[in-house]
Formats: structure tokens, sequence, C-alpha cells
């Protein structure tokens, strides 16, 4: 039976996934009075040691599954290569997943993200697809080089993809690939990426933060400076992309949105994400009511709060042992330290970050 909404507190939500966005997600809830169940593949998962309660189990694993069924309410994830799978044996078992499994699928796939977007109104950079060296060669001699090829499915922070800067190489980058379903992409002439943080509640309202202009190295997120120096028009924009996807997707919760900005003005979406954020964790000492707490509004059928910037952020990511400089981050009288609590600080791994907070808007 589905739950009652708005979701009352004392109430469970389940969430897929125990790592640090889960463990946001987590305490977020507990501040608005929601126990929290975790389902994750290792133990001793972050998110897992501040929920009431953790499973662990694959995310395709029955028995697991039902132990989580069992005891949530409502659930939602952290990242969207769950299976989806899962998320319809979720629902078989009478348990409401959101965001929906429409949204999952669009976001699981890179052909299906963009085929989506342009069909939404929303532009992106041209695009082909390939499953075949031979037809990556001829996607790359069309779409011309160089180009980037990406695998259709996984791969994030910069895994799964290689530059292809002659057509003749496009066969070779698809071995290097695994010879996996690809997507070649033209590449894009911005002057930088920004991203915007957008939610939308059960009836419809949306609701946007300000927008993030982000540095990336090695295809990873280094660090995001926000509300971002733009224009009006920009951020009009902006909010009108969002606005289209979450509509067309008929989404509840919270979702990013990658953004490239041209010369012109004009912004193309690289990427969207069904879930909290990265470049959004700016919102959680920038902002009135942060990302994850707004994300739990939503997908609970309450109100969604104000997204008004309070100061400007500079949040920066903590990779590998950089973590070890917790101390120092700490002794920052204007700096905000958010660690999520992983036993091992493995090169480029995402251990925290912080915000730095560089004054009044």
């Amino acid at each position: 039976m589905a739950a009652p909404l708005p979701l009352p507190p004392g109430s469970t939500l389940g969430i897929l996934g125990g790592g640090q966005l889960g463990r946001m997600l987590a305490q977020a809830a507990a501040r608005l009075g929601f126990d929290v169940a975790i389902l994750e593949r290792e133990t001793d998962a972050p998110a897992g040691r501040v929920a009431a309660h953790a499973i662990v189990g694959a995310y395709d694993d029955p028995a697991a599954l039902k132990a989580l069924a069992d005891l949530a309410d409502i659930i939602t994830f952290e990242f969207e290569n769950v299976p989806a799978a899962s998320v319809e044996a979720l629902m078989a078992l009478g348990v409401e997943v959101a965001p929906g499994p429409q949204a999952l699928a669009v976001a699981q796939d890179r052909v299906d993200e963009k085929s989506f977007l342009n069909a939404n109104g929303v532009a992106t950079v041209a695009f082909a697809a390939a499953d075949s060296a031979e037809s990556c060669v001829e996607a790359a001699g069309r779409i011309g080089a160089p180009c980037l090829m990406k695998t259709r499915r996984e791969g994030y922070d910069g895994k799964g993809q290689v530059w292809v800067e002659h057509a003749a190489g496009a066969a070779r980058a698809f071995e290097a690939l695994g010879g996996r379903p690809v997507i070649l992409e033209a590449p894009a002439d911005f002057v930088r990426e920004l991203s915007i943080i957008a939610a939308r509640a059960r009836d419809g309202a949306i609701a946007v933060y300000p927008l993030a202009e982000n540095h990336h190295e090695k295809g990873v997120l280094r660090r995001s400076v926000a509300p971002a120096r733009t224009s009006a028009a920009t951020i009009a924009q902006a909010e009108r992309i969002a606005a289209k996807i979450l509509t067309g997707l008929a989404y509840v919760g919270v979702i990013g949105i990658e953004l490239f900005e041209l010369k012109d003005g004009s912004l193309l979406v690289n990427e969207i994400a069904p879930r909290v954020h990265n470049t959004g964790h700016w919102t959680q000492d920038g902002c009135e009511v942060d990302q994850f707490e707004q994300h739990i509004r939503a997908v609970a059928g309450w109100p969604l709060g104000p997204t008004a910037a309070r100061a400007q952020v500079e949040m920066l990511n903590l990779l590998g042992d950089e973590v070890d400089g917790w101390a120092k981050y700490a002794a920052e009288p204007e700096t905000r330290v958010h660690l999520y609590g992983k036993r091992e600080a493995k090169p480029g791994r995402k251990m925290g970050h912080v915000n730095r907070l560089r004054g009044p808007i």
C-alpha cells in the first residue's frame, strides 16, 4: 500500500546506495524527523553508519530489496546506476521510488539522455551512437574529429571516455573502452562550465538554486563557486532548461544539470544527474535550505523550501589524502568542513569537501 502523503515525521525513508550522497541525505532526513534505511553492497558504508537501518546486499538481491521495502515508506536513490530492474522490483512490492523509473532510465544511457533533451527543446552538442569499430569510424567522420567517445552506460568522474583525435583512431578508442556501445560527442567550444540544481515537488512546483561555476581537473570536479557571476538572461535561460527537463520527466526530487556556456551566451546541457549533485554541495552553507533537505522534502511530499543564497561560497573537493588537512580547514573561521567517513583515502577518491564562505551576495 502506498504511503500517505505528505509523509509524516517518524516515517522511514529508504535510500539505495550508501556513499557520501546517501550519508548527507540521511543526515538531512534525520533533521526533518525521519528514520532512514540504507541498502548498500558493502558493510561499514558511510551512509549506513548514520542511518537507523543498514541493509547489506547487492542492489539486485531480492531478499535485500524485500527487507528495504518492508522498512521503508518511500524509497529514493543516491546514484543513477541502480539497476532499473531493482526499482521495478521495489515498486512491485508496493513501495514508491522517487524520482521515478523514467528519470533513471534516461540518465543511465547517454544516447537516450541526449535524445530526450533534444526532444524536449533542450540543446546539446551533436552526437551519434555506435556499437562497433566500423560504426565508430563512420560516426567520427560524420561528427568530425576531434570528438569525445564515451560508453553509453556507466562511467563517471572522467572514467569510461576517451578523446578521438582522428576518425581513423575511433576503432582503437572503441576497443580501449572495452568494445561496448558508445556515444560520440562533438566538442563544445565553451567559455566555462556551469550547473544548476533544481527541484520539482509532487504538485509540479519547481524551485531552482543559483548557478554555480565549476572547475574540473582530469574529469573530476575540483571546485565550484556560487552564485556564479552571470547575467539575468543566462540565469533565466538555465531556469527554462531546468523546467523543461523536470516537467518532461514528471520528476520528483532534486536534479543536477551540468551546462556549457558558449561564447555567444547560449547554454548547452552536458549531462543530467537524477539525484543530489556534487556541484550543489555549496548549498549546505550558502542557502536557506540545502539540496539534501530539498530532495527529502520533495520525495516526502512536503512543500519545497526557499533556495535563496545567503553567502558567496567556494566549494572545494578533498581528494585522497587531502582529507588529512582537516585540522587546517577546521581552523579557518570562514570554512565549513564536511567529511564523508570513508575509511581509506585512495588517490582521487572524494573524501569530503569544504565550503569557504566568501562574503555576502
